[in-house]
């Protein structure tokens, strides 16, 4: 599967959710996600647990740069009952990096999720994902995520580049993208 992402920080999250329910007809869902993440030696591995216990294993890669960008993923849907086991396999086989608890808005503009986050440690975010058909190009998809920037007032100075662990491992350890240290923070707790 494919996306083309971009994220900002955002200083007034309920402006940008006014102005994303003006484009919209769809409900928000609110998700409180905890987000485990694994030593891979390419690019991303993710175990996301809600609050029911049940989760989702997610592989992806996406270079860390600013502005609209390719994601290419996969993810598998997990039980309650599958999802302790695999963090305790996937602990002890590869190694964990940290964590990232956030509560996420997610709302739909056409074929694309919008995201308002608000990330524990780092603050409010917005991601945009727009999910790319077989057919569509990564310039389509780009073209479409800088549409909904103008329109949601996001500007190029908002842009961050870097994943939410990254960002939570620079301001925890002092460390930077490139040079992440193991973290022993909960991996297990929601």
């Amino acid at each position: 599967m494919r996306n083309v992402e971009i994220k900002a920080k955002i200083d007034n999250p309920d402006l940008k959710i006014l102005r994303v329910m003006q484009l919209t007809n769809h409900n928000c869902i609110t998700l409180k996600q905890h987000d485990i993440f694994f030593k891979v030696t390419e690019g991303r591995l993710k175990l996301r647990k809600f609050e029911d216990g049940s989760g989702e294993l997610i592989y992806y890669k996406r270079f860390n740069k600013s502005g609209p960008k390719l994601c290419d993923y996969q993810k598998v849907a997990l039980s309650e009952h599958s999802c302790s086991g695999i963090v305790d396999i996937l602990s002890a086989s590869n190694g964990c990096i940290g964590t990232v608890k956030k509560t996420r808005k997610v709302y739909m503009i056409g074929q694309t999720r919008v995201h308002i986050d608000d990330v524990e440690g780092l603050g409010n975010f917005l991601e945009l994902e727009v999910v790319l058909t077989d057919e569509q190009d990564i310039e389509t998809g780009e073209m479409i995520a800088r549409d909904l920037m103008s329109k949601l007032d996001i500007k190029n100075e908002d842009l961050i580049a870097n994943a939410y662990m990254d960002l939570l491992n620079e301001s925890m350890n002092g460390t930077t993208s490139e040079s992440i240290s193991e973290a022993t923070n909960e991996s297990k707790e929601f």
